[in-house]
């Protein structure tokens, strides 16, 4: 037993989880810098012995880990091994679905490895930004009024996602902070922690993965199934962040009562009536009003739909 397991686990809990230093090496792999945290892991900057770089992801749970000081063995909270190891585990299965998927626009898995009684994916590094982080810069501010500039973004984006839809697995947390934009604008999807929801392997000792505004309603209490419309969803809110610069309201908020200005109103003269449309068709609150493949949404906004109406628009016809 270690020193901090005498810290009573209330203590332990509302710490602030200590990066790795740097310079320190993991498998053939040495530390430079953290890049990013969140939930549930870190991110760092790394490179191996012949000085290629990479970011290396560490599976620390906030809430149910603590790593203080200059031991890099985190503490588990007794009362959360269960939750710790289970977590874990869907950790390496995130690590495991993601080698498979070769793919320019979702996040490459080149390795995973166990070290310091936790767990490490390792995957290339790439210049660039996260769309939340772009469109806060001025150049990204005004990219996002450019119609042309996000339809491209958005094609190349989706193209991923089908990709990862072919082998049956759902994103369930896409969000302008989990899209990447390389310097040469291209956009890689990230992320992938809450994919094990999609596999049917949720843990309500964990944290709930989504985020307020960019989660379906049937992520967020309605009594509806996940599937490839759930995704779609995140990428109509996160479209409408674009233009907007807010998100939307709250699923379950909607659901009770719909304050959602749509994108056809807010985004008027601005952008194409198609985009708009296509914005609020995926913003659908039931599952079956909104497009249920990510071709569709492809040929969209690739111009070769330029026809596509939702059929729920219009009041239905009586038979002739």
């Amino acid at each position: 037993m270690g020193a901090t397991d005498c810290v009573p686990p209330t203590a332990l809990a509302k710490q602030t989880n200590q990066p790795l230093p740097s310079g320190f090496a993991l498998e053939q792999y040495r530390i430079d810098r953290k890049i990013s945290h969140g939930g549930f892991s870190i991110v760092y900057l790394a490179h191996d012995e012949a000085g290629a770089a990479y970011a290396i992801k560490e599976y620390l749970p906030a809430g149910i880990v603590v790593r203080e000081g200059d031991n890099p063995v985190p503490v588990v909270l007794p009362e959360k091994r269960q939750a710790f190891i289970h977590g874990m585990k869907s950790f390496f299965e995130e690590a495991r679905l993601l080698a498979n998927i070769n793919h320019p626009n979702v996040v490459r898995v080149l390795n995973f490895f166990r070290a310091n009684e936790t767990a490490y994916l390792v995957m290339p590094y790439e210049s660039g930004v996260n769309l939340q982080e772009y469109l806060r810069l001025p150049s990204g501010a005004a990219e996002s009024g450019n119609e042309s500039f996000l339809r491209d973004m958005f094609v190349r984006l989706l193209a991923g996602l089908r990709e990862v839809h072919s082998r049956k697995l759902l994103h369930l947390d896409i969000k302008p902070a989990n899209i990447f934009l390389r310097r040469d604008g291209s956009p890689i999807l990230l992320d992938f922690g809450a994919t094990r929801l999609g596999l049917g392997e949720a843990d309500t000792n964990l944290l709930a993965i989504n985020t307020p505004g960019f989660a379906a309603p049937e992520q967020d209490g309605a009594d509806q199934p996940l599937g490839p419309w759930t995704d779609i969803y995140a990428v109509g809110a996160t479209l409408y962040f674009c233009l907007a610069n807010v998100a939307p309201p709250r699923a379950s908020a909607r659901l009770k009562d719909d304050q959602l200005e749509p994108a056809s109103r807010r985004g008027q003269g601005r952008y194409s009536p198609q985009l708009l449309d296509l914005i609020d068709w995926c913003l659908k609150l039931k599952t079956a009003e909104r497009p249920q493949s990510v071709f569709t949404l492809q040929k969209v906004l690739g111009g070769e739909l330029l026809d596509l109406v939702d059929p729920t628009w219009f009041p239905s016809q009586p038979a002739s």
